[in-house]
């Protein structure tokens, strides 16, 4: 089988290379308790869009730092309550996407939450106020401020608080409360169900955000994770502070907080992917140690993977 990053029996036991911060669970923590302390003021307005079967709303929550996050909200009608929800997440630098991509799961009588990310392509506020550099990238938005100012954490905190949302919708079963996504939507889901652990089951797909040291060791940081290269060619040309940025990503590093899930997990990962390394993503699954499957497409790179939406579907409909 061809090779773009280690054998797969190796992978099976990566454990990842970018350095873990000392104070990684008390940075966490303290994340958690900013986002508990913050009033949503939780907004319904009916969209235009609307169906037969489902209702379609525009849902505002106020996220950490005052930034006012939009996600499409769809809920099913004419169906028994309290019934499941699924949190969707996309990929970098896109939006919640269309209505009716959501309309399969609603069908079925999901309520469908899907969040658009701060500052990307949906209507989300990025609130700013950051120190440093703000140009071509999110994983490196804060590098040069405190970590606390890392923009990564603050959409990180924005998935565990819309599950959150989503938990205590009166219509939805809180021990039905599922996330997807692929890329940077695997990556969100990833981090919803770490910070938000009472997420039942999620599935991510060839997730981004992790083991950014071992994407730079592989000359892969290209494509989506071209901003480091840019980084370090704008910021620190001698590499004089290499080992300083590389633990500071740390704490957005996904692999760290694998161990935080409590929710089943169906992962997907394409061993050709060239834009999220397959090592990348091995260093986050093999770290989690909830119930954990993986589904391996030898042949694939990070592309749409063959029956994965299909049995996202069915595992999440599987009691």
């Amino acid at each position: 089988m061809p090779l773009v990053d280690m054998p797969l029996e190796k992978l099976k036991e990566y454990q990842g290379i970018n350095p873990r911060p000392a104070d990684f669970d008390a940075y966490w923590d303290r994340a958690i308790a900013e986002m508990r302390a913050v009033d949503p003021k939780v907004e319904l307005v009916p969209s235009s869009f609307q169906t037969p079967q489902a209702e379609c709303f525009d849902l505002y929550f106020t996220g950490v730092r005052g930034a006012r996050i939009h996600a499409k909200y769809v809920r099913p009608k004419n169906v028994p309550e309290p019934h499941p929800a699924v949190v969707l997440f996309h990929g970098y630098s896109g939006n919640a996407g269309d209505w009716s991509d959501k309309l399969a799961y609603a069908s079925l009588g999901f309520s469908v939450l899907a969040m658009d990310c701060r500052g990307q392509a949906g209507t989300s506020e990025d609130s700013g106020n950051v120190k440093g550099n703000t140009l071509n990238g999110h994983i490196i938005r804060g590098l040069d401020d405190h970590p606390d100012n890392l923009l990564f954490r603050h959409i990180f905190l924005d998935t565990a608080q819309l599950a959150g949302i989503a938990l205590e919708l009166p219509e939805v079963d809180s021990e039905r409360v599922y996330a997807a996504g692929g890329s940077q939507g695997g990556a969100l889901t990833i981090s919803c169900a770490a910070l938000e652990p009472r997420v039942k089951k999620l599935a991510p797909v060839f997730p981004f955000l992790c083991d950014y040291k071992r994407v730079w060791e592989i000359d892969l940081a290209k494509d989506a994770y071209q901003e480091l290269r840019t980084y370090f060619r704008n910021f620190d040309p001698l590499h004089e502070r290499e080992d300083e940025i590389f633990e500071t990503l740390g704490y957005i590093d996904l692999q760290h907080l694998a161990n935080r899930i409590r929710g089943d997990v169906l992962m997907f990962v394409g061993l050709m992917d060239t834009v999220c390394p397959p090592s990348t993503q091995f260093a986050a699954y093999n770290k989690i140690t909830s119930p954990k499957q993986l589904a391996i497409y030898p042949d694939f790179g990070h592309e749409g993977l063959p029956g994965s939406t299909d049995r996202t579907l069915q595992f999440f409909l599987e009691s």
